[in-house]
């Protein structure tokens, strides 16, 4: 039977996600890893997280902190706060963990968890998938998940922007 956790229980810090890692090594579930900036959560991302769940037993998603997603992004990102983008994420079905990094990469998270199964998005090329090696190293898996085509955060902003200036507003910041 497994046990559904509060949404807030599903945002965890690192050491207690790897410590819920261990006992699920020790219980013979296979743990999935994939991580994002996730801001503007859309059906692209949701079809994502749902696929990578199906490569495993747990999903656990690192998810970019705000200064992080800033560096990667560039200014205005992230439009949702890091603790919303997390609390949202943990609200899906398919998620059963969230960790918030402050990295620019998940590099500490997967060397810390070493999960069984790293996802990605196919945009990726899988030489550049950062932990790539680690996970391949110590006998997991990684797959690189298809995504929705014309789906993606920057286009959302884009059809906000030009859906105000078209209205004669300025657009939101």
């Amino acid at each position: 039977m497994k046990v559904k956790l509060a949404t807030a229980a599903k945002v965890l810090s690192l050491p207690r996600a790897v410590a819920l890692r261990k006992r699920a090594r020790k219980a013979g579930c296979k743990v999935v890893f994939t991580n994002g900036c996730f801001d503007l959560l859309h059906a692209g991302h949701v079809a994502y997280l749902e696929a990578a769940r199906r490569q495993g037993d747990i999903l656990i998603v690192g998810v970019n902190s705000d200064s992080s997603v800033r560096r990667i992004k560039g200014k205005g990102r992230p439009v949702l706060p890091e603790e919303d983008r997390a609390e949202i994420l943990a609200a899906l079905a398919a998620v059963d963990v969230v960790v918030i990094f402050g990295e620019d990469t998940p590099a500490v998270i997967i060397e810390s968890l070493q999960p069984d199964v790293l996802a990605k998005g196919a945009d990726w090329a899988a030489g550049s998938i950062v932990g790539r090696e680690d996970v391949l190293a110590a006998g997991g898996r990684v797959v690189r998940v298809p995504l929705r085509p014309g789906i993606s955060t920057s286009s959302i902003i884009r059809k906000v922007v030009r859906a105000a200036r078209s209205q004669g507003r300025k657009p939101p910041r």
